[in-house]
């Protein structure tokens, strides 16, 4: 068990002090007091807050051990001096840790060191070292991964703060839950966009749902958290799944072209707009609420500390005007208009229909967006914006490019287990306008219009690059961003492929803002109640700097770099670069099934593979994309007999590697190949062989509903990353796709002659992985990916002239 916090701000003793008074842990029962051990003891009393007498006060301390023979409660009545040893075992029960089985009682310093908790040095001698000790305690995480004051905050101990609360409260840099959350106020208004998307005449206004501290009503400003969710008012399942594209199709040669890649870039079109709406009055209080939005547990924890809540859906959803056209600019545009209103520089309606006029008027005008996926896509396209009032963008498993969603290299290429997923599919699934029939009766024909287009436009007959593709491209604007970013993904994802962190990364480098980037090892999913890693805390430092103006050294204190090792359990590195130029690279020149370094000379020789299959293994493999990525990857022969698909890929293996090594970034191909047709693709992925327990890539539940914001408020799920009980012999490290005709780039169409050879270098997508002594890398070589690309199932003869191909590992 290992615990990562990078969220703890140093101070100075007197701040501690100033701190510890506000949050109530000094006071006149303190002040009169010198000894340490009596300063303990109402420290003690302070957190168990269950005790209304002090018999049960004195019954609770007896739960716990000051020594292995001396229960707590008989300690304090000993009046034994107090030491460092006797002070840490406390605080490990205190923190949740269990006797024996976390740690010994006889060794709790040297439990605190392994399990990385912060720990005072220097003895406890006076009242002033037992009460910077308390401080620290009161930073320190919990088994449960939540600050030592986060777990007391959730038995209730600000709960006493509630009816005094005008402000924020702060300790150690961050925002307390002083705001009682079941006085939240929902407010429901309707934000003007600069848009008609549904050529009703009218400009679109979108639904707002908004949590608000009732501390507003007595002119309190809070800051925002603004979540963009396009689910946010339901998804459309049976239609999106009615909508789905056939990918069992056949792979086609196109058309030749050289196009440059100003000939397909997007410029940005004005367009003529309904003109605003006549404001026929204004009100302060909203006319709509709303019972229960679909929340983010993130956004759930800092309701209680002084912020507000926004959830918008966005055009094209239930209660809002307009159509989706998912990744357009004008989803860009619905998006910051809510920003602008939020900011104060844009009009919002009570309802739909009066015009009455209701102002932010409760906001600071001071913004962050959160969110994971389509919401975090939507928060970097915001961003990207340079909108006025967006202070800072959390981007969780975020699309940068749309090309980079749906296509790989001139391949149509679903994000994973979404096989016929595509651009119309998800506009389909997100318009909730569909589920107020009255409502999608005005609109119906006109959308099944704007799909038609959208099928046409998306181009899943050739995969290229396109114009409608750069205007969905937030890398080309990276240059307007003047939020500071927080990007958040997983190094296993593979429906948001790391390539949309990766280059939304490297496009950030010369921007002047400030950046910070967090890789973990698991798939599409959030963080933010993992027991390893403070990041809700890191957030909470984060957003109360940017948002409150508290000079708490968050951006110096948050690593720029922070990456998951993929070996070992709850460990985490920090580095100041990823996909660094400054990185060496190892060459590999291939040789039959092998994988050599550059210095060794290589034959002159081929490899050839097929990518038919007979009918029977084929349709098993659709239905069974485990069982196809199992006999992929397998070298040997497994228990069904003779691997299926030996015949049916190439695997390249390095010798086993001598020491640690850590691959950082893309993973340069270069390959010379030829196919038996005018057409053809390859596919490749970079494999870890070698026997090992490896991290699961979803995570573990550790405890039920054991984390909260505060005090009787919604709960979350514990989470880990833990190993699997059993070895496996490999793990995917990386993939990457082309198709044969898009050798120079994704847009340019080259000519494909049947059996002659070409060279084609690509990158696979960027990773960082902790690759152990005694481990192989492969590289397997095949065409149809049956979890990504087309599978046409045809009679293809793929030929590598092996002495023309290299491998360049980017290396830490």
């Amino acid at each position: 068990m290992k615990n990562n916090q990078f969220a703890i701000e140093t101070v100075d003793s007197a701040t501690e002090l100033r701190e510890l008074r506000a949050i109530h842990f000094i006071d006149a029962s303190i002040d009169n007091l010198d000894d340490p051990l009596a300063v303990w003891k109402v420290l003690l009393h302070k957190t168990i807050l269950e005790a209304k007498s002090e018999t049960v006060f004195k019954q609770k301390l007896n739960n716990y051990l000051a020594t292995p023979t001396v229960a707590l409660g008989d300690f304090l009545e000993s009046q034994q001096p107090l030491t460092n040893e006797i002070f840490y075992c406390v605080a490990l029960q205190l923190l949740q840790f269990d006797v024996d089985s976390d740690f010994k009682l006889t060794e709790p310093l040297t439990a605190m060191k392994k399990i990385q908790l912060p720990v005072m040095t220097d003895p406890i001698q006076s009242k002033a070292d037992l009460l910077h000790a308390w401080y620290l305690l009161l930073c320190t995480h919990t088994k449960n991964g939540q600050t030592y004051l986060d777990k007391l905050t959730q038995d209730g101990y600000f709960v006493s703060f509630y009816k005094q609360t005008t402000q924020p409260l702060f300790f150690n840099g961050k925002a307390q839950a002083v705001f009682d959350p079941h006085q939240l106020i929902r407010d429901v208004v309707y934000v003007e966009a600069p848009l008609d998307t549904d050529q009703d005449g009218k400009r679109d206004l979108l639904k707002v749902e908004i949590l608000r501290p009732q501390q507003t009503e007595q002119g309190y400003k809070a800051p925002v958290l603004y979540t963009a969710s396009p689910y946010n008012q339901g998804i459309n399942d049976e239609a999106g799944d009615a909508a789905m594209h056939n990918v069992d199709v056949k792979l086609q040669a196109k058309e030749p072209n050289q196009l440059n890649y100003k000939d397909i870039h997007y410029t940005e079109k004005s367009a003529s707009l309904p003109a605003k709406r006549q404001i026929a009055g204004e009100q302060k209080e909203a006319d709509e609420t709303f019972a229960m939005e679909a929340p983010y547990t993130l956004n759930d924890y800092f309701l209680t500390r002084g912020f507000a809540v926004v959830y918008a859906a966005g055009i094209g959803t239930k209660d809002s005007d307009g159509i989706r056209d998912t990744g357009a600019v004008s989803e860009t545009v619905s998006t910051i208009a809510v920003i602008e209103w939020l900011a104060g520089n844009r009009t919002a309606f009570t309802n739909k229909t009066d015009n009455v006029e209701i102002k932010a008027w409760w906001s600071n005008a001071k913004i962050a967006m959160t969110g994971r996926s389509y919401l975090g896509t939507l928060a970097t396209a915001a961003a990207t914006t340079g909108v006025e009032g967006l202070k800072t963008a959390i981007s969780e498993a975020a699309i940068s490019s749309w090309y980079d969603y749906y296509r790989d290299g001139g391949l149509v290429a679903a994000p994973n287990t979404f096989q016929g997923e595509d651009m119309d599919v998800l506009a389909t699934e997100v318009f909730s306008r569909m589920q107020n029939p009255g409502d999608y009766l005005k609109i119906k024909e006109y959308f099944d219009q704007v799909l038609t287009i959208m099928a046409k436009d998306q181009d899943r007959s050739t995969g290229n690059y396109s114009h409608y593709w750069d205007d969905r491209n937030y890398l080309n604007n990276v240059k307007n961003i003047k939020a500071d970013m927080v990007m958040v993904h997983g190094l296993n994802d593979w429906n948001v492929k790391p390539r949309n962190v990766g280059n939304l990364w490297n496009a950030l480098r010369d921007v002047p803002v400030a950046k910070k980037l967090i890789l973990h090892q698991g798939q599409h999913i959030y963080i933010n109640a993992f027991r390893s890693l403070d990041f809700t805390d890191m957030m909470n430092l984060w957003f109360s700097h940017e948002l409150f103006g508290i000079d708490n050294h968050a951006k110096e204190l948050l690593p720029d770099v922070l990456i998951q090792d993929n070996t070992q359990p709850e460990t985490w590195h920090t580095y100041e670069d990823w996909q660094s130029p400054e990185d060496s690279h190892q060459i590999f020149n291939f040789e039959a099934k092998e994988l050599v370094p550059e210095t060794v000379p290589v034959r002159t020789a081929a490899a050839s593979f097929s990518d038919h299959l007979d009918p029977e293994t084929f349709d098993f493999y659709k239905k069974h994309l485990d069982v196809w990525e199992r006999d992929l990857l397998t070298t040997n022969h497994d228990t069904t007999g003779e691997n299926r698909l030996r015949d049916n890929r190439l695997i390249f293996k390095t010798s086993q590697y001598d020491q640690d090594t850590y691959i950082d970034g893309r993973v340069q191909l270069q390959i010379r190949v030829a196919v038996n047709e005018p057409f053809g693709m390859l596919s490749f992925q970079l494999v870890d062989y070698g026997d090992a327990k490896r991290l699961t890539v979803s995570p573990t539940i550790l405890a039920s509903k054991a984390l909260s914001g505060t005090y009787d408020w919604r709960r979350d799920n514990l989470r880990e990353f833990t190993l699997q009980k059993e070895t496996t012999p490999w793990k995917m490290i990386t993939n990457g796709h082309i198709n044969l005709q898009n050798r120079h780039n994704n847009y340019q169409v080259d000519e494909l002659k049947a059996n002659d050879f070409y060279d084609l270098t690509l990158e696979l997508q960027p990773t960082f992985y902790h690759l152990l002594t005694g481990h192989q890398l492969g590289l397997v070589v095949y065409a149809t990916d049956f979890g990504t690309t087309v599978r046409g199932n045809q009679e293809l003869q793929y030929s590598l002239q092996i002495n023309k191909c290299k491998m360049s590992l980017p290396i830490k």
